[in-house]
């Protein structure tokens, strides 16, 4: 049996004043992770008086392309941005319940197919509100949200554990080629070393050329940076091969270091998997696989701002100055010992990220099952 999601929940529309907010307590958009990973600290608040306010245990669904598939269920009270839906569980339904039924493919992809406009289409909120849900008892409904928290339990203890493990790799990157001088290093333009190229995007009134289907190529923006870890491997759009086709847009090979440029600059991830970016990323590809740690640090610890910017509205350059940016090349022997040091760092962090997207696929795959009866939990203790 199922009901509309708008007769188990509402869509809170309480107000908070932004000066009582801080960038811990704003959720916008873009600082929401996907794969229901939860949130980032936001870079900026909204220059508002009074901006829309969740309690803990609301469920955030992000309602803009290309934020869609994001959602976060709150353990703190604050403030969000106009294009996060905040949805209120009632009596009938237990929120983390709510939160891995919306969590589902299912629904994302009936909100997208609802949404209206043209170049930032929208959630339709009434048609999101019909969208249907399946009516459990309120135990059963607990018992799967247990199971599911589990997986999402080790997910976070996955994402502290590289947090930590690339702290060390910056530590060591720093006592190496910061603290210490070595006369055998030197300065060269990027692209004397790299092969540097650029993303693109096709014209985005031109829907075809767009896909959610995650078979299609992997379409990295800045903010699919901003979201992903040290690798990253998906993207919350796709492109089908007919565009990355008929526009030439380059491919970035496996293990290839990318760094944004315009609006957001200087974030910075290594491919896992072939795939295509943006116009707002460069790829520095290389056959010297062996640098690739250095070039990853060296980029996250570059001053940006000394290359100037080329916008008078936002902080941006071009790829012509990021290809001609200083490079330091570092001694032979100082470079084998970081890589040395640095590679099984740098693998244990990818196989927790691809265990994580093991795990998401798992959480995934189960909520049908739990929901149906095929798998029993009526001996799960609460």
């Amino acid at each position: 049996m199922n009901c509309d999601l708008g007769k188990i929940c509402n869509y809170a529309k309480d107000k908070i004043a932004v000066s009582d907010l801080n960038l811990d307590t704003y959720i916008s958009t873009e600082n929401m992770l996907p794969n229901k990973q939860g949130i980032t600290r936001s870079s900026a608040l909204p220059k508002t008086k009074q901006t829309q306010a969740f309690f803990k245990g609301d469920v955030l669904i992000s309602n803009i392309r290309p934020y869609f598939k994001k959602i976060w269920l709150a353990n703190f009270d604050g403030g969000c941005s106009n294009d996060v839906l905040v949805l209120r569980a009632n009596q009938d339904i237990d929120n983390r319940f709510l939160f891995y039924v919306l969590s589902n493919d299912s629904f994302f992809d009936y909100a997208t197919a609802t949404a209206k406009g043209t170049k930032m289409p929208r959630g339709d909120k009434t048609a999101i509100f019909k969208y249907q849900v399946p009516v459990l008892d309120l135990n059963k409904q607990k018992r799967i949200a247990a199971i599911l928290s589990a997986l999402d339990d080790k997910i976070e203890i996955n994402r502290k554990i590289n947090e930590n493990l690339e702290q060390q790799a910056q530590a060591l990157y720093q006592q190496i080629f910061v603290e210490t001088q070595n006369e055998q290093r030197y300065v060269c333009r990027a692209d004397d070393c790299f092969d540097i190229s650029i993303g693109k995007t096709p014209p985005r009134k031109e829907s075809q050329w767009f896909s959610t289907n995650s078979s299609d190529y992997v379409w990295v923006s800045i903010s699919d940076m901003g979201n992903c870890g040290l690798y990253i491997a998906d993207s919350s759009e796709y492109l089908t091969k007919e565009a990355v086709d008929k526009f030439n847009i380059k491919l970035v090979p496996d293990n290839t270091v990318i760094l944004s440029f315009k609006l957001t600059v200087g974030r910075v991830a290594i491919t896992d998997g072939e795939m295509v970016t943006n116009e707002a990323i460069a790829h520095f590809k290389t056959d010297k696989k062996n640098i690739n740690e250095y070039l990853y640090c060296y980029l996250r610890n570059f001053n940006f701002q000394t290359m100037g910017s080329t916008s008078s509205i936002a902080t941006a350059v071009n790829s012509k100055i990021v290809k001609g940016m200083p490079f330091t090349v570092p001694a032979d022997k100082e470079l084998a010992i970081f890589h040395s040091f640095a590679t099984p760092l740098f693998a244990l962090i990818k196989y927790n990220l691809q265990e994580n997207v093991k795990l998401f696929r798992l959480r995934d795959m189960l909520l049908p099952k739990l929901m149906s009866g095929e798998l029993d939990v009526s001996d799960i203790d609460l």
